[in-house]
């Protein structure tokens, strides 16, 4: 059906925490100045990406999912959700710290499919820029004591960030994004979130938002635990291939491309996101060509294509 890529339009969603850095560095028409989340490759219900080239253009990831699973190899089971979601989040302030229950959880709590595994790739960091990444409890009991007595600088981790830093956290870990930082996120497709703590922010109505201590408590992972996985480099003609991840929900990658590569799917399906450069990718004799921050899928019904250029893409697979 497909003998070209799939290309997506991002949905926008405005946070609290929001700003306008996905206007200046990626050139989006924003809606506003509070835009905190580009959804680039979303089959999700709460904000499906549209697509715009080919057969399908005008129709959602979702619909494509759902009713031509040809394009991704979907054979059987054919009522499963989407496994993946790939976002782009400017943090113009402290986003709420927060964490993600696991598949089981989700399925049995929350009667949805997924949990939520996610990792970031760092875009853009300023100076100080930190990131909140587990906690200091040694049991559950002590967790929620430090919790519900508000002892936060004591109980969260921090670590700083820098533009090119990667940082994968499993469900069950306590986590933010810090002021000033931009990351690219590959997830799972889910959108449930407990928030531990907000900053005592308040609503446009000046209520206290929302916190979620019992679920995020019975979630968190006691003690904090730092996974440990492999990093690998591979070189294919102009293209050096970093494996940053390879785990249950999906595989990441960091393409650095100076030139012209054949690369062949490896995957039911792979999914390209265009953080630098301009290039053109080249599939059954047609070129298309491609800047920083675009996204698309090569679906199930492309088996080899050429990329040439000078960029850098984050690419993943379930």
């Amino acid at each position: 059906m497909y003998n070209e890529p799939i290309f997506l339009k991002p949905v926008f969603q405005e946070r609290i925490w929001g700003g306008d850095k996905l206007k200046s560095i990626f050139n989006y028409n924003i809606p506003n100045d509070k835009t905190g989340e580009a959804w680039v490759i979303s089959a999700h219900e709460n904000g499906p990406s549209q697509i715009t080239n080919g057969p399908l253009a005008n129709k959602t990831l979702k619909d494509a999912w759902e009713k031509h699973p040809e394009l991704f190899n979907k054979t059987t089971g054919h009522n499963e959700a989407y496994p993946l979601l790939v976002k782009i989040l400017d943090a113009n302030d402290n986003l709420s710290i927060q964490v993600h229950p696991d598949d089981k959880y989700a399925q049995e709590i929350e009667n949805e499919p997924y949990g939520k595994t996610e990792c970031w790739y760092v875009l853009d960091a300023e100076e100080g820029a930190e990131i909140v990444f587990g906690h200091h409890a040694n049991s559950k009991a002590q967790l929620e004591e430090m919790a519900k007595t508000g002892q936060w600088e004591q109980l969260f981790r921090r670590i700083p960030a820098k533009k090119g830093d990667f940082v994968y956290v499993p469900s069950g870990t306590i986590h933010a994004i810090g002021a000033g930082i931009v990351i690219l996120e590959t997830q799972q497709s889910s959108d449930i979130t407990y928030r531990v703590y907000d900053y005592d922010r308040t609503d446009d109505e000046g209520n206290p938002r929302e916190l979620h201590l019992d679920s995020s408590i019975e979630v968190t992972t006691v003690p904090h635990q730092v996974a440990d996985f492999e990093q690998t480099e591979t070189k294919q003609d102009n293209l050096m291939i970093k494996k940053l991840i390879e785990e249950q929900y999906f595989t990441v990658y960091h393409w650095n491309l100076t030139g012209l590569s054949r690369s062949t799917r490896k995957a039911d399906f792979i999914q390209l996101s265009m953080i630098e450069g301009e290039a053109e990718i080249i599939t059954n004799g047609k070129s298309f060509s491609i800047k920083k921050g675009d996204h698309f899928v090569i679906p199930a019904t492309i088996d080899t294509f050429e990329i040439n250029g000078t960029a850098e893409l984050i690419v993943s697979h379930p």
